[in-house]
């Protein structure tokens, strides 16, 4: 089946324009014809045009876009008005041509949510689900409002986790850069300098010891470098596998100081996920399911799906919750409260916020303690190799005081 652009004329004389997928050009002007239109132009697509690169859309392009339709369909504009205006203005190309598909969809008769659910590279589950609750409650604009919402929470969570995680690694970079450079460069100058002592000249042991790690590095460098990039994509390899991604979220969460901040962080994604979704209509169990697959930690996730098969059981929330061990016994106690007043989203959201503030003084907290850890660490390393060689000089000058 192929894709057909096309240009018709109403019986009032307005010109309409739009896609329609057929197995032949025929099919598409009979189609045009039996809803009344006097067909102008009907052109197959090239195939560029039928893929949709889904990478090409930032979650700010996403926002935007989603704040911008809730205000247009406010002030009571048509859905696909809507869309032609803001595919028309987005400076993002693909974004444009994903929206012109999507408006193209609902003008044949696709609902909103269906027209979203072709491009799943840019809208996601969540996204359409909530859409189509939007779609049935009859208010699509009061959704749209809280999906920008919570993509902008969304967006800075993950600079958060960024933030979280950068600093370290980028000093363990710095420090691996730094120790190579000394061992290539800086301890071969060293060591030729000392041959010329002569041979009857002693070096220290500690000396002897660094130059034996100059050699054995610039001698097999490539064992060292291969050693680490096997490391590296043996690792990225074994995420890949669903045993290998839950050893690895494990891992996570239990290290030191990192990992409290990252449970943090999966603890306000969830409730606010949830909660988003829940005040949207969306039903429990549905909502669980989305959760679950977008919580981007398979120890949590894994306790989310058996904490929905213990409520589609017929149990409560908090209590597979706290079952699961996942979430702190603070959080299920207020879902817990929530359950009892009837007021699950609201509580959902408070706790989201309460611990998006926790992660920002979590992440602020962890800079400032890695940060002398870290740099006390590199000034150790360095400044071992570095004493290490200059101890010939310092026993020489005290040889010539002495004598």
């Amino acid at each position: 089946m192929a894709r057909f652009q096309w240009e018709g004329t109403t019986r009032l004389g307005e010109r309409k324009r739009g896609t329609m997928e057929a197995d032949s050009r025929e099919i598409v002007e009979a189609r045009l014809r039996n809803d009344g239109l006097a067909v102008g132009r009907v052109a197959k697509e090239s195939a560029a045009l039928q893929i949709t690169i889904g990478s090409g859309v930032s979650a700010k392009d996403l926002q935007i876009f989603t704040r911008q339709l809730a205000t247009m369909i406010d002030a009571g504009l048509p859905l696909v008005q809507c869309l032609e205006i803001l595919a028309a203005q987005t400076p993002n190309k693909i974004f444009a041509r994903v929206l012109a598909q999507v408006k193209s969809a609902v003008e044949q008769g696709s609902t909103f949510s269906d027209a979203l659910k072709r491009h799943p590279k840019v809208f996601d589950e969540l996204y359409v689900n909530l859409v189509a609750a939007g779609e049935v409650g009859g208010i699509l604009d009061t959704i749209l409002n809280r999906l920008a919402t919570y993509i902008e929470k969304a967006v800075k969570l993950r600079q958060q986790i960024k933030s979280a995680m950068f600093y370290p690694v980028g000093i363990l970079v710095v420090a691996i850069g730094v120790i190579a450079v000394m061992l290539v460069k800086v301890i071969p100058t060293f060591e030729s300098m000392y041959g010329e002592m002569g041979p009857g000249a002693k070096l220290p042991a500690a000396t002897k010891l660094v130059i034996n790690l100059s050699h054995g590095f610039l001698a097999r460098w490539y064992l060292y470098v291969g050693g680490l990039a096997g490391l590296v994509v043996g690792a990225g390899m074994a995420r890949r596998t669903d045993r290998g991604r839950e050893v690895f979220d494990r891992m996570l969460l239990r290290l030191p100081v990192v990992g409290g901040v990252l449970r943090k962080i999966v603890v306000a994604r969830f409730t606010r996920t949830l909660g988003t979704l829940l005040s949207s209509g969306v039903p429990i169990l549905d909502a669980l399911d989305i959760c679950a697959r977008t919580a981007g930690n398979r120890v949590v996730e894994g306790g989310i799906r058996k904490a929905r098969d213990k409520i589609s059981e017929g149990h409560d929330m908090a209590g597979p919750l706290a079952d699961s061990r996942v979430f702190p016994s603070m959080v299920v106690q207020m879902i817990g409260v929530g359950e009892q007043t009837g007021a699950m989203d609201q509580m959902l959201q408070k706790i989201a916020d309460f611990y998006e503030e926790e992660v920002d003084a979590s992440v602020a907290a962890m800079t400032s303690l890695i940060e002398p850890v870290m740099m006390a660490f590199l000034g150790v390393v360095v400044g071992g190799l570095i004493i290490a060689m200059y101890l010939p000089i310092f026993k020489l000058a005290g040889n010539l005081q002495g004598g």
